[in-house]
């Protein structure tokens, strides 16, 4: 058994702490709003008055936050706090300057850190099936794998580096946008086009160019259940850094910009808390 703090409780960071409650650790959750992590207080974890009351007896720092900003805060607000031998882990997508940031503020602090990117949605979260994108030196990585073995289906060693962990969360998540667009457009068009379009999710079905996440966010996109697993503006978010650092890389942004559209016209239209499904809505009249 680990004792675990989770800073951050919206819709993964609450899904992750469950998941570690349900396999035996000890837990401390905190949030800025303490309503939401009063429910994980009723399950059985320990909430924290406040970031720096909460890491008090750390093992393992879960650094479950929105942006660079939260990150920021919580870290000048609680790293003096926590035992000089915790493990903090790096699990936001902030980005590769909002990541560099951190590692800079973490050598500041002489706070251990590694990274632990969460690829996944609200369901895998609270289900401890996310896939794991970690980043750090490997004897750090061994000691939290208990760790990340509750919360993920399986661990992704991205390399040695801080860093390393973001740059392929980064990539993952253009799949991600890319493929939900993707799958909207071809929606779209066969029920611009007269067809029914369940059509177009049987004909690539178990075909080589098939893809199971086309066909949840199809089913839903079809159903029109819009209830966030993945926030809309969330991925908006995470569209922008991935602009930021293919720029960086002097790596073309045509299909980004051309995604950063499409998901900015759907939040436009009122989508922004919905899931990223509510991308489908930009190719038809439904906004």
């Amino acid at each position: 058994m680990v004792h675990v703090t989770v800073l951050g409780t919206g819709t993964m960071g609450a899904g992750v702490a469950g998941s570690l409650l349900r396999e035996g650790h000890q837990v401390t959750v905190w949030n800025r709003s303490t309503d939401k992590a009063r429910p994980l207080g009723d399950a059985g974890a320990t909430v924290g008055t406040d970031a720096a009351a909460a890491v008090g007896d750390a093992e393992v720092v879960l650094l479950t936050l929105f942006d660079t900003d939260a990150v920021v805060d919580v870290l000048d607000a609680a790293a003096g706090d926590a035992p000089t031998d915790a493990i903090w882990v790096q699990a936001s997508t902030i980005g590769v300057a909002g990541t560099e940031t951190v590692v800079q503020l973490a050598e500041k602090y002489g706070i251990t850190l590694v990274e632990a990117m969460m690829l996944g949605t609200k369901a895998p979260a609270e289900q401890g099936k996310l896939t794991m994108l970690a980043a750090g030196p490997s004897d750090v990585l061994d000691h939290i794998d208990p760790v990340l073995d509750a919360i993920g289906a399986k661990t992704v060693r991205a390399g040695e580096r801080v860093g390393d962990g973001t740059a392929l969360k980064l990539a993952a998540n253009a799949w991600v946008a890319s493929i939900t667009a993707a799958t909207g457009q071809s929606l779209a068009l066969a029920r611009a086009l007269g067809l029914d379009p369940q059509l177009f999710l049987d004909a690539i079905d178990g075909t080589a160019s098939d893809s199971p996440y086309a066909h949840t966010k199809g089913a839903a996109m079809i159903g029109g259940d819009l209830a966030p697993q993945f926030a809309l503006d969330g991925l908006r978010k995470d569209i922008g850094l991935i602009g930021d650092a293919a720029r960086s890389a002097g790596v073309s942004t045509t299909l980004l910009d051309a995604l950063d559209r499409v998901y900015a016209d759907a939040s436009a239209a009122g989508h922004g808390a919905d899931d990223i499904a509510a991308v489908g809505t930009t190719f038809t009249d439904e906004r």
